[in-house]
């Protein structure tokens, strides 16, 4: 039977199996093996021309080709001294290959015992050995010494060379250690270096803290020449029911801005135990976000990720659920970041929030059954610098109960449903003469549809088209609103997945008026034995019956409302007719002036792992224009070379090019608004990158950096590292290398 221990003990010796041509010994004492000699010995397997074998302490001594395997790790060279049973002994000036990938040479290998060696003047690498008897590995770390614990899966090396290409290009003076897989362990990672046109150069040197499996700490200090030394950390916990990150940033005297800059961000989401067994667990989710100065984010972009907008919310979310009833208690508190060149209105604090749902589905009520009825409440405390907002601060208490029936069939459905909205505010100086305002307003929907299928061909294939026209009615009688502050709603824009709202605006302040139906005709080509949508071709348009006259102004009259009685045309396609092709084209089409409102065109080509192209245009009348074309592909396919299909996260083999960009270009502007370009390279054992970005980070002012990565694979990455702006960027990116699992011992088995 396999195990990973053996039963231990006097009975349980591990036997020892010998093979050659040529044996000889006495008995339970010694045994000596010559030609082509064949030893196993548990998970240990050794192969020489000659062994000589002590079967009291277990010593081989074994010469000439001697090649040595245990637990995957493998060993060859001239001469071999060794205890089976311990694993201590010493291998003259042997090669070595660890079950990890790594591999390398030494003058002489000492083993500690089965999990620990030690090797003198050697070299290592993750570069694989060929045939030629030439070969040399395109890198190599060299050192006096290295110590290899398998049970870290971590080495250690004394007076270090970096060779690259033959030519050293990193050295360390003292001890340093370095993972065999990629497992945590605490240490310095290797620096990253930044050169922009906001910072000058930065060169970054964190260390990695590896407190507990569940939690780590990473300290980065990073010294820019334009501004100064910045103190980040970041620190990470993962439990059962919780995890959480905190990341902090200190910059004492910005040299450019002249004074302290500091920011931090915290995330934590988890159930906390109240420990009352009526109540159970609370969701609790935080978000924290703050920074020095309104600058912050233009200046140090890369500083943090989730700090690089102008509005930073600081949220606390408790929520709790049981049965058919969920609660929610939420205060968000926002940071605005002023840009004089272009200024933003900040939205309301919520100091508090709260919300809760009864809902149940399927249910009768007053003898009718098949009902679905929920019942919400919501109260908002909305707090803003009236100078910012130009209103008055308030509370807000919002109702909502809805009922409906469905019916539902397997060619058509019909769902009426009623709503009744309450709203009342209570604001903390007069407005319009009072302290205080309510609405009600009743809502009745009709939602109905069909759907047809029948079997078709197109272009030789056998495809379920479907034709589904659907009708949506809704009717909410006219409430004058001008006279209530609008302290969360907005226009909703007019597409696919708004089209069958019952409201025309987000948020509680605004329920518009509506006497009007919605006309929906979709179309599909389903693939008959797995479902897959191939195509999908939709129309929809809105019919009024009556203007609407409810806006988001303060005064219902001074703003027109909507009075067209035929809105614009909604006109929609998916193709996806091929795994490699697909397209995706949206337009708001306005019949009066015969032209388009809003048209956004999409296409990919995808045709295997490595090869991808898209390309978008999106354009609002008389607003933006752009095109945005993204792309990661071979270069060698220029010349014929395809290279080879290894699967995504293995590349497509050694020497070859990929070119990889996003470029997102302003029509009116005539100019480029965002931009990534840069090139990688394949060496099999070492990836070399360069990628150079500009973004926008004001209406007149750009950040412009180069980053550039070497990466020897397996080991370690110097430089800068593009790949999260890569992945950001390019849809459908791959990584040339993903990290895969440890292989099992029984991989290198002999």
């Amino acid at each position: 039977m396999l195990a990973e221990r053996l039963p231990q003990g006097p009975g349980n010796e591990v036997p020892t199996f010998v093979f050659g041509e040529r044996l000889s010994g006495r008995l339970n004492l010694d045994t000596t093996i010559d030609g082509r000699v064949e030893l196993r010995h548990g998970g240990t397997v050794l192969r020489a021309d000659h062994v000589e074998y002590n079967q009291t302490d277990t010593r081989v001594r074994s010469r000439g080709n001697v090649r040595i395997s245990s637990a995957g790790n493998q060993f060859a060279g001239p001469e071999l001294e060794l205890r089976l049973d311990t694993f201590e002994g010493f291998f003259t000036q042997p090669r070595f290959r660890f079950l990890s990938g790594g591999n390398g040479q030494a003058s002489r290998v000492d083993f500690i015992d089965s999990k620990h060696l030690v090797a003198h003047q050697a070299s290592y690498t993750t570069c694989e050995r060929d045939n030629e008897a030439s070969w040399k590995p395109a890198w190599e770390l060299h050192g006096d010494r290295f110590d290899f614990d398998f049970n870290e899966e971590s080495g250690r090396v004394t007076g270090a060379t970096l060779r690259f290409k033959d030519v050293p290009i990193l050295g360390w003076p003292g001890t340093v250690s370095f993972p065999l897989t990629d497992k945590r362990k605490s240490g310095l990672l290797p620096p990253t270096y930044i050169l922009d046109t906001t910072s000058g150069f930065s060169l970054t040197a964190p260390y990695y803290f590896d407190v507990a499996p569940n939690r780590d700490a990473t300290v980065t200090p990073t010294y820019m020449t334009k501004r100064g030394i910045d103190l980040g950390t970041e620190l990470r916990y993962l439990e059962p029911a919780y995890r959480g990150t905190l990341r902090t940033n200190y910059l004492p005297g910005d040299a450019l801005r002249l004074r302290d800059r500091w920011s931090y961000s915290y995330q934590h989401n988890g159930t906390l135990n109240t420990g009352v067994a009526a109540i159970g667990g609370v969701g609790l989710n935080l978000n924290l976000n703050r920074v020095s100065d309104d600058d912050y984010w233009r200046d140090l972009p890369r500083i943090n990720r989730n700090l690089t907008q102008r509005l930073l919310p600081s949220d606390l979310n408790l929520s709790w659920s049981s049965g058919f009833l969920s609660t929610g208690l939420r205060t968000v508190k926002w940071q605005t970041l002023q840009d004089v060149s272009s200024p933003i209105v900040p939205p309301y604090d919520k100091l508090p929030q709260m919300t809760a749902r009864y809902a149940r589905t399927n249910m009768p009520v007053a003898g009718v059954g098949g009902l679905d009825w929920s019942v919400d409440g919501d109260y908002t405390r909305f707090d803003a610098p009236r100078s910012l907002t130009g209103q008055a601060n308030a509370e807000r208490a919002v109702a909502r109960a809805q009922l409906s029936r469905p019916w539902l069939w397997p060619g058509a459905f019909v769902v009426p449903k009623l709503q009744l909205h309450a709203t009342s505010y209570r604001f903390d100086e007069r407005v319009n003469n009072a302290y205080s305002a309510s609405r009600v307003l009743p809502t009745f929907s009709l939602d109905s549809g069909l759907l047809f299928e029948r079997g078709t061909e197109f272009f030789g294939r056998s495809f379920t088209q479907t034709l589904e026209p659907r009708a949506f009615y809704v009717r909410t009688p006219y409430r004058d609103q001008s006279y209530l502050k609008n302290y969360d709603s907005a226009d909703t824009s007019f597409n696919f997945a708004t089209v069958f709202n019952e409201n025309t605006f987000v948020g509680n302040d605004r329920i518009a008026d509506a006497n009007l139906v919605t006309l929906g005709l979709t179309s599909r080509l389903l693939d008959p034995a797995t479902g897959a949508e191939a195509v999908r071709l939709g129309v929809a348009q809105r019919v009024r019956f009556a203007d609407q006259r409810v806006t988001l102004s303060a005064t219902d009259s001074a703003t027109p409302g909507v009075s067209e009685r035929v809105s614009d045309l909604l006109l929609g396609a998916t193709v996806n007719a091929t795994a490699q092709w697909s397209l995706d084209a949206t337009a708001q089409y306005n019949p009066k002036l015969a032209q388009s409102e809003r048209t956004t065109i999409s296409a990919r080509y995808n045709p295997s792992n490595y090869r991808v192209v898209s390309a978008a245009y999106r354009r609002q009348r008389e607003v933006s224009q752009q095109i945005d074309i993204g792309w990661q592909w071979p270069v060698n396919d220029l010349w014929g070379d395809k290279g080879l299909d290894l699967g995504p996260g293995r590349g497509q083999g050694g020497g070859r090019w990929y070119g990889v960009g996003r470029m997102n270009y302003s029509v009116p502007d005539r100019k480029m608004v965002d931009s990534v370009l840069g090139f990688e390279y394949d060496g099999c054992c070492w990836i070399s990158r360069v990628v150079l970005q500009r973004s926008r980070s004001g209406l007149a002012t750009a950040n412009t950096q180069i980053m550039l990565q070497l990466e020897f694979v397996g080991f370690s990455r110097i430089g800068n590292n593009p790949l999260a702006t890569l992945k950001t960027n390019i849809p459908r990116y791959q990584y040339l290398r993903d990290q895969v699992s440890l292989p099992s011992r029984f991989s290198n088995y002999d």
